[in-house]
């Protein structure tokens, strides 16, 4: 059985960081599209980051910078390093694999940015 396993959320002042984690297990995530997401409460969930199997990486336009992917592939972790973090990324932020008809999403992390 497939798990993307989320950490690293938790309660941060405005302009602060956090970094968040993805461990995978059974799949191997360099061999994915691997992505982040988030989901703010009333809202959709929305595409924030991703990063292809070949290394190539993609951001949403609100990353403005602020915000990198990265992968370990010898810890088989997905990342997501955010940084200048403000009220509106206040999220569950969830991570994702996709390979050809197959995805899979972890359950979720809460970010919450307020003073």
């Amino acid at each position: 059985q497939v798990q993307l396993v989320e950490s690293g959320g938790g309660l941060v002042q405005p302009g602060g960081s956090l970094r968040l984690s993805c461990a995978a297990s059974t799949i191997f995530v360099n061999w994915y599209k691997s992505a982040w997401y988030r989901q703010a409460p009333g809202k959709q969930r929305e595409f924030v980051a991703d990063m292809s199997s070949g290394g190539t990486v993609k951001y949403a336009d609100f990353v403005k910078g602020r915000f990198t992917i990265s992968r370990d592939n010898a810890k088989n972790t997905l990342y997501l390093q955010m940084n200048s973090l403000a009220p509106e990324d206040t999220a569950v932020y969830y991570c994702a694999a996709f390979g050809g008809t197959a995805a899979f999403w972890g359950q979720g992390t809460q970010v919450t940015v307020s003073s």
